[in-house]
């Protein structure tokens, strides 16, 4: 009986070896570069940049294009329309990602209108993004019946939404903002700033000339064994 557990553990931990390093394999062969076929269906996909393997889900791409050096992470959407839709006869993108970003895992961008992020933005796991949402206007129709809602978005260049952020229809997001964890983003949030809050809203901001307004809080920790008050 020891015998035969000890095989029935030996042979589990073979197996659980093997499936870990081919998931791994999978991992780095399935991930989507520009140099694969199916990176065709895209309107654009830059040099160095790769959507990782699981993704999320992904259609509407020939209205999508993505920069050079762009990392999309594990199970994040990409999507323009419905499966199988079409939306717009033209060459211009829908859904615009730049150079040198960053989508973390988990995270989605829903268009139907524009949603255009520029360069060398972060976005941490968990955010979502979209351009349209259900309108509520007829009170007999149910609002799931109700056709959406649209108006486009900007992320600016050099900015950064924390996990769990969304980013609501008509959001115009400055360049190099910070926008605080489990924020809810609608309107117009300036340049150079910081977001917090649903709905966000701008709680510093750094201009030109002045610094940060308000200045960041000043904590004077004494050494050890002095009197703290």
């Amino acid at each position: 009986m020891f015998a035969s557990e000890a095989i029935s553990r030996r042979a589990r931990r073979l197996a659980a070896t093997a499936v870990q390093r081919t998931w791994r394999w999978a991992g780095g062969v399935a991930a989507v570069s520009p140099d694969d076929p199916s990176s065709r269906r895209f309107l654009h996909l830059g040099t160095g940049s790769s959507l990782a393997f699981p993704p999320g889900d992904v259609y509407g791409e020939q209205h999508i294009r993505i920069g050079e050096g762009t990392l999309i992470g594990v199970f994040v959407s990409l999507a323009v329309g419905m499966p199988g839709e079409i939306l717009y006869d033209r060459a211009e993108p829908i859904i615009t990602i730049g150079d040198r970003c960053l989508i973390g895992r988990s995270s989605s961008v829903i268009a139907r209108c524009r949603i255009d992020i520029e360069d060398d933005v972060t976005i941490a796991p968990n955010v979502y993004i979209t351009d349209h949402n259900h309108t509520y206007g007829d009170v007999g129709m149910p609002i799931g019946r109700q056709f959406p809602a649209e108006d486009a978005v900007r992320i600016g260049a050099g900015s950064w939404l924390a996990s769990g952020v969304v980013v609501l229809p008509g959001a115009r997001i400055g360049r190099h903002v910070t926008v605080a964890a489990g924020s809810v983003v609608r309107g117009e949030i300036p340049d150079f700033s910081v977001a917090a809050g649903v709905p966000a809203k701008v709680v510093r901001r750094y201009r030109t000339g002045v610094g940060w307004e308000p200045p960041l809080p000043v904590t004077v920790v004494p050494p050890e064994g002095w009197p703290r008050t």
